[in-house]
């Protein structure tokens, strides 16, 4: 998908770029796949600020996707390719032969009028769906179960895809785009091929106000804070802190991720060790 550029008629338009949406087909969503979506602005049912740097931003409706792709052996049509604002993926509205209407993260190269379908026994084409079981070694795949029935969790996101590399017993081997490689259960379910916008990491927001606009509001940094707001803060002049990087309440920069026996038997090479 090409990207567009401005004439630099503004300091804000100068440096920005945005996708052409040439895919789109539509600008209004399926209404009865849609559902209010509340704002939160960070704080908790309490009112405290518990997530910073958010608020503001444009109303949105969310689009309810079918993650579970549980509709087995019927073949749908892609009636349309959407914009959706709560994510970076294209989504797809499939209208199936029993006249049921779904929502699915687009794949690259699925565009309106293809064919899709879910089984176990269906082609290894972009968008279908089947247990990692039945998917030949080295496919790219997207929208990956972690259990079998829970859904897809892994690689949603725009360009994202994982890697099939092995199978082994009740477990089949999958690289994810970190290096990391982790197993999971074979009757999971994955979707073939790549999701698509693939641009979408390329594009300069280009000023401050467009990311006002995604609820993002403005991050201040600790060794510019007083004393009494933050660890880093205060001291004479331009500081650096003089300590390691922390939170606001004095945790340590770092990996926070707490240990989970239940789940670390499961990854096989830990991201970024021994990436080839």
């Amino acid at each position: 998908m090409p990207i567009r550029t401005y004439n630099p008629t503004s300091p804000g338009v100068r440096s920005k770029t945005s996708l052409t949406y040439d895919e789109i087909t539509t600008n209004e969503p399926y209404a009865p796949l849609t559902e209010k979506l509340d704002k939160s602005g960070g704080r908790n049912n309490q009112g405290h600020l518990t997530s910073w740097w958010r608020g503001g931003g444009h109303k949105r409706l969310y689009r309810i996707i079918d993650f579970k792709r549980d509709k087995r052996d019927i073949p749908g049509k892609i009636s349309t390719v959407e914009y959706d604002p709560n994510r970076s993926a294209r989504i797809a509205l499939v209208t199936y032969a029993d006249g049921e209407k779904r929502y699915i993260l687009q794949p690259m190269g699925v565009k309106v009028g293809d064919t899709v379908i879910a089984g176990d026994n269906v082609d290894i084409l972009p968008g279908n769906c089947l247990p990692l079981k039945k998917i030949p070694l080295g496919t790219q795949i997207h929208n990956v179960e972690l259990r079998p029935g829970k859904g897809g969790q892994i690689a949603r996101s725009a360009g994202s895809s994982v890697q099939l590399v092995a199978r082994e017993g009740d477990y089949a081997s999958v690289r994810m785009p970190s290096g990391e490689i982790r197993k999971i259960h074979v009757e999971c379910v994955a979707t073939v091929g790549q999701i698509g916008n693939l641009d979408h990491e390329n594009v300069s927001i280009g000023k401050a106000g467009r990311n006002r606009w995604l609820n993002k509001r403005p991050s201040v940094r600790g060794v510019a804070m007083n004393p009494v707001d933050h660890p880093l803060g205060g001291g004479e002049g331009k500081s650096s802190g003089g300590r390691h990087p922390t939170s606001p309440w004095g945790q340590k920069e770092g990996r926070t991720r707490k240990k989970h026996k239940a789940s670390d038997r499961f990854i096989v090479r830990r991201r970024g060790k021994g990436r080839g």
